[in-house]
């Protein structure tokens, strides 16, 4: 009897072992140099409906170096407007995601994506919430031609033409 007790007791602290003992954290691969390339303070353009409208963004790499964080500052038709997103790279998906809120409303968008490193391009889909608030299918490109610039462009629903651009500018 107290043969199989311990016999027990050594199969438990072995099965139970590996869940007790520290994983090893996961580390930022090549794939993130391209969020990497973002950290910093920004200046940013934004064209909406006719409108224009000047904003800054900061975007830090935090939780390990596994998260693009983004918090953007600006004004919208004169309303003080704010957002914020979380950017990584998904290695079980092997895709770029995305998620964004903002000041306008209290559902985030939610995007996966590709980079294309030939035309530095980061093309970006998924749902988030339409003008009216009903959900609504997104897609962003941005294009980085070289470390102080991305022209960022936002479509909507199956429109052909962006339903907003950004220009952004390292502040140097």
């Amino acid at each position: 009897m107290k043969a199989t007790r311990w016999f027990c007791a050594v199969v438990l602290a072995t099965l139970a072992a590996p869940v007790v003992q520290a994983q090893e954290p996961p580390k930022p691969g090549p794939e993130f140099d391209v969020l990497t390339k973002m950290v910093g303070n920004w200046d940013l353009t934004m064209k909406i409906a006719g409108a224009e409208s000047k904003g800054t963004v900061t975007y830090k790499m935090e939780l390990g170096g596994l998260w693009l964080t983004s918090s953007l500052e600006s004004e919208l038709f004169g309303t003080k407007f704010s957002g914020k997103g979380l950017d990584t790279y998904d290695a079980g998906k092997k895709k770029y995601v995305s998620v964004w809120v903002d000041s306008m409303t209290t559902t985030p968008m939610m995007m996966e994506g590709t980079y294309d490193k030939a035309k530095k391009t980061l093309t970006l889909a998924g749902d988030g919430p339409g003008m009216d608030g009903k959900p609504t299918k997104y897609k962003s490109v941005s294009e980085m031609p070289d470390n102080d610039t991305i022209n960022f462009n936002m479509y909507m629903g199956d429109g052909k033409d962006p339903a907003f651009t950004i220009i952004y500018k390292r502040k140097k």
